[in-house]
């Protein structure tokens, strides 16, 4: 099975940990020297080179100058900030609500070429309408905890659908059948959520599959992730949004989206089966 999408966040903060080790190291300096001359207690120098507390721009500056290495000042700042962005909690994104995030979304959207975008839990941002998105948008809200300025979120969300019918952007969806039968707000939101789904199929910038309850799996239901182009894919967890830019990584997410695009039915047949969740809300 594989690790967790975080795993790579992790891997990479302990990187930047050996890096500052060393540089310790070669300056000659055991653990409570470097302390002492940056001012702090020798187990925030511990907690540093295990990967356990991310340094602060701060934390980097003192750490050089304490080992006669400032010119490593910059470069490890750029290094830490990277790799801070990599895993980013929710809840730090949504500290101010949800609608800046929605924002910042958008401009993802605005420098693609193709969104290449598998989703197991919920409909797909840009093809949500208003009432679906206010419900999940909501529920998100109350479990976070988070500033409750769904109103604006929505309208930030919604707006990303003009992405479907302008500028050269194409979108390849595919959806587990369980998004369609995994109800947000009532029968009535639901239904137009999926009569929505039907209405933008024969976009030219959109190719939507639907991967059956029936299918035999050759890749196994994973978390939601989006692609832009072959440069960055975005996973999202319950906890966190996790950003990847490691080729070798963007290759398995690749290759798990071919996968599961085998899986999936087209046309006719993805239309069936919308048709039948829509059926099944009475």
């Amino acid at each position: 099975m594989p690790t967790s999408p975080s795993s790579s966040a992790q891997a990479a903060r302990e990187a930047l940990a050996v890096r500052l080790s060393h540089l310790r190291k070669d300056a000659g300096l055991t653990g409570r020297e470097l302390s002492a001359r940056c001012g702090w207690h020798p187990a925030k120098t511990t907690r540093i080179q295990k990967g356990e507390a991310p340094p602060s721009d701060a934390d980097i500056r003192a750490w050089c100058a304490a080992c006669g290495a400032e010119e490593q000042i910059e470069n490890l700042i750029a290094t830490a900030r990277a790799v801070d962005s990599m895993y980013v909690e929710w809840r730090r994104l949504h500290r101010d609500g949800l609608r800046t995030m929605q924002q910042n979304v958008n401009g993802r959207h605005e420098k693609a070429r193709v969104c290449r975008t598998y989703v197991s839990n919920v409909v797909p941002g840009y093809l949500q309408t208003p009432a679906y998105a206010t419900a999940l948008l909501t529920s998100i809200t109350t479990f976070q905890g988070t500033p409750n300025d769904v109103a604006e979120a929505v309208a930030a969300r919604v707006a990303r659908s003009r992405f479907l019918y302008e500028g050269g952007l194409r979108y390849v969806v595919l959806l587990e059948e369980s998004v369609l039968r995994t109800r947000f707000g009532d029968a009535d939101t639901m239904a137009a959520q999926l009569r929505h789904l039907l209405t933008v199929m024969p976009l030219a910038s959109v190719s939507l599959g639907v991967i059956p309850f029936s299918a035999p799996r050759v890749i196994w239901p994973l978390e939601a992730f989006y692609m832009y182009d072959d440069r960055h894919a975005v996973v999202e967890t319950l906890t966190a949004e996790v950003n990847i830019t490691q080729p070798r990584e963007l290759a398995d997410y690749a290759q798990a989206f071919a996968g599961l695009s085998k899986m999936a039915v087209y046309g006719d047949n993805a239309r069936a089966l919308i048709t039948a969740a829509i059926d099944s809300l009475g």
